[in-house]
């Protein structure tokens, strides 16, 4: 037997359909995805890793919860400190996953990499963990923000303040990649320009070296007041025990370029009490901070104390949805371009940095702050390691634009 079905019933049935589809693939479209890119096992897994992927999620909540018609989700990935891997990596998120941006991605190499795959596939790179200038210098792009610091940022505060101190003689050991190098390029025109020396430097391969009692030896003979580490993570840590231990800080001082808080953590203050370092951001370094701390920590890795490429994942992370809000999620997934503009154009403020800007060249601006490692003594409480030193205003604390070499600043 025949089913008849009355024409208009058949009509009304496939306009209900019709607009059903449309409605689940409108529904669809407000969903933003972030992918965490970051060192889950290797040396910067401390500083960045999976406190990064709790941080961005950190701000996925609170945009969800201001914003209900729009879902974020949080993947994440390990690059393994190679390029390679991080730019396979990005390509597949932004091809096959459905990612509109990426998130952190420390070890400069891998950035870069990641960077100019964003700018090929008109996405958004918000970076937080790489510390070369390039990022918005000589290979800025416009779908790129360099968030949290770099190696300028860190040079000047650092090596500028050690050598006006009277440490105006410097030898360096360097990881042999674009970080190590830059850090210590920047670190040696500070120093130079504040009227000291560089006696010379040696590089270690990187990310194999556990070992620097060669470097160390080399650094010593040297006779330079200052050793500058020009590494971090767990490198950083490593230098640090070992010059300790065969007795070369009884003779020069230690000038750790990048060293986090999860760092002097991994050390203990015993080991680190009166190093001086660069952060933008301490977890106790004012109300608002605090604030964030208490809503983030017990999201952290266990016994991990939040440091500031953490925090950057968390305001970047932050922003970008809001310029996504303002632009509308559908074209904001169209043209990752238009979203980096639309952040530009938007001040920032978040309870990590309080209120910034982002230069044309992509640059981030806020303060850098210079620390000392409190004494076991002085310190009251978990994480309490820090002693505020100087402040560097956000106007001073970076790399001039205009002697940046970044294409879309020129007229």
């Amino acid at each position: 037997m025949s089913l008849s079905i009355p024409r208009r019933h058949l009509l009304a049935g496939t306009g209900a359909g019709l607009l059903a589809g449309r409605a689940a693939r409108a529904q669809a479209r407000q969903t933003i995805r972030i992918g965490v890119l970051t060192d889950m096992s290797g040396p910067y897994r401390d500083p960045t890793g999976p406190g990064s992927v709790a941080c961005a999620r950190q701000a996925a909540e609170e945009f969800m919860a201001a914003h209900p018609g729009i879902t974020v989700e949080v993947l994440s990935a390990d690059h393994q400190n190679r390029a390679d891997t991080g730019s396979t990596i990005a390509r597949r998120w932004y091809d096959q996953d459905g990612v509109d941006m990426i998130l952190d991605v420390p070890t400069s190499s891998v950035a870069l990499a990641v960077a100019g795959v964003t700018r090929d596939k008109d996405k958004v790179f918000v970076n937080s963990g790489a510390a070369t200038t390039d990022l918005h210098g000589a290979q800025c792009n416009p779908n790129t923000v360099h968030w949290t610091y770099d190696t300028y940022m860190l040079a000047k505060s650092t090596g500028g303040a050690l050598t006006r101190a009277g440490g105006d003689s410097w030898y360096f050991i360097t990881a042999d990649y674009t970080f190590g190098h830059h850090l210590q390029r920047d670190t040696g025109r500070f120093v130079e320009e504040a009227g000291g020396k560089v006696l010379g430097g040696a590089r270690y391969p990187f990310p194999s070296t556990t070992d620097f009692s060669s470097y160390l030896v080399q650094a010593q003979a040297s006779r330079a007041k200052i050793i500058g580490l020009a590494n971090a993570g767990a490198d950083t840590v490593n230098a640090v025990k070992q010059a300790r231990e065969f007795g070369l800080t009884r003779r020069a001082k230690l000038a750790t370029l990048l060293m986090a808080i999860a760092d002097v953590h991994g050390l203990g203050l015993e080991n680190a009490q009166g190093l001086l370092l660069t952060e933008s951001f301490y977890w106790d370094l004012n109300d608002r901070t605090r604030a964030f701390a208490r809503r983030v920590t017990p999201k952290m890795p266990a016994g991990l104390p939040m440091g500031m490429i953490h925090a950057g994942c968390y305001a970047g992370a932050l922003h970008y949805l809001k310029a996504v809000a303002d632009l509308g999620p559908e074209a904001a997934r169209r043209s990752g371009r238009a979203v980096v503009e639309r952040m530009k154009a938007m001040p920032t403020d978040d309870d990590a940095f309080g209120a910034g800007t982002i230069r044309a060249d992509g640059r981030k601006l806020h303060p850098s702050y210079l620390f000392e490692v409190k004494s076991p003594q002085e310190s009251k409480g978990p994480f309490d390691y820090y002693k505020l030193v100087q402040t560097t205003t956000a106007e001073e604390a970076f790399r001039p634009m205009a002697e940046g070499g970044c294409a879309m600043t020129r007229a």
